[in-house]
Order: structure tokens, then C-alpha cells, then sequence
């Protein structure tokens, strides 16, 4: 039988690959229409460290063989996994990708910012954080929030408000990030501001 701790390749994927996939693409839509509020996804996942169940059930929903994938080196275990199990191209580049998955939401330098004329060429940023819903408080606002609402998460660098405020800038240009923790995610599209409080 082959160990699923030295073969990352052999820990299974979704469950059922379709119903599953299809309750993390309406949790992520439900997440980016609505800044902030926390959606589960990926509660039945077993994934090769040091990836979380979220940050798995969002590879395994979005990723496929025409949206490259850029890994920050902390991700390294988990390369052989992602690229069975999504068949996505795994880029050096973060210029290249589509989607980057990082343990910070400082996003590369080269990362796709899409243009005024197509933004939805933008990257996507995930980003696995130690918590969601504890942590630093933040009050967002923007497109799909009827009011300014507070937000809390565990993780994100110091500077992350100066940086999203620079991304939002950019707009219709920018990243969107999602972010996830355990069984969690939420979603900042780029068109949110943050404040810190």
C-alpha cells in the first residue's frame, strides 16, 4: 500500500470531484460578492503539508491545464499533489500565472495587474493565513457592502493596508486575493478598501 505521507500524489483529491467543487466555486463567488464574510470549503480534504483544506478546495476548484499556478517556496511539499490533482503548469514566474498561492499577502513584483482594457487578465492571489475571523481588525469598504464592515484576520504582514490601498489604486487593474485558513476563506476583490482599527 503506498505510504500518502512520502507520496503527496496519492492523498485524494475532492470526494466527489464535481458536487465539491461545485459548493467551493459558490462559496468563492459568495465570498468576492460580499468583502470579508467567511465561507467553509474543503471540510472532507486530506492535502500534503503545508497546505490547509481551504487553500486545497481553492486549487482544486479554480486551477486547471489552462491557468498556471505559481508556488512561494513554502509550497514546495505539496508541487507533485497540485499538479496531478488540478493539472495546472506549475510556473518559476509569478508574472506567468494566473493563480499564485503564497503564506503572505505580499504579492510579487511581476504578478499580473491585468489592463484597463482586460483586467480580468489580472492574477489571482491565495493566500493561506494562520486564522480568519480573530486576529487584527480591519473595517473594509466598497462594491458589495452596504455598510462598512469590520473583518479580522491572523497573518497578514505589517504594511498590508499601505499595499492593498497602492492595488486599489490601480482599479480596474489589480490582484483579488482569497484568503484561507483551516476550513475558512474570504475574499478582498480589488475594488475593496481596508482600513485597520
Amino acid at each position: 500500500m503506498t505510504d500518502l505521507l512520502s507520496d503527496p500524489v496519492a492523498m485524494p483529491g475532492f470526494a466527489d470531484p464535481v458536487a465539491d467543487a461545485q459548493h467551493s466555486f459558490r462559496a468563492v463567488l459568495a465570498a468576492m460578492a460580499s468583502p470579508g464574510s467567511l465561507h467553509h470549503v474543503g471540510a472532507g480534504l486530506t492535502a500534503p503539508a503545508p497546505l490547509v483544506q481551504a487553500s486545497a478546495a481553492m486549487l482544486l476548484t479554480l486551477a486547471d491545464a489552462e491557468t498556471p499556478v505559481f508556488l512561494d517556496g513554502d509550497f514546495a511539499g505539496a508541487r507533485s499533489w497540485i499538479a496531478f490533482h488540478c493539472a495546472a503548469p506549475l510556473v518559476d514566474s509569478a508574472g506567468a500565472a494566473r493563480f499564485a498561492l503564497t503564506r503572505q499577502a505580499v504579492w510579487p513584483a511581476d504578478l499580473a495587474l491585468g489592463s484597463d482594457e482586460a483586467p480580468e487578465e489580472s492574477a489571482t492571489l491565495i493566500v493561506q493565513l494562520a486564522a480568519l475571523g480573530s486576529g487584527t481588525r480591519y473595517r473594509l469598504h466598497g462594491p458589495g457592502l452596504a455598510a462598512p464592515t469590520p473583518f479580522a484576520a491572523t497573518g497578514l504582514p505589517d504594511g498590508f493596508v499601505a499595499a492593498w490601498a497602492r492595488n486599489r489604486q490601480l482599479y480596474p487593474r489589480g490582484i483579488d486575493l482569497i484568503l484561507c485558513a483551516g476550513t475558512q476563506i474570504a475574499a478582498l476583490p480589488r475594488s475593496v478598501s481596508v482600513e485597520e482599527i
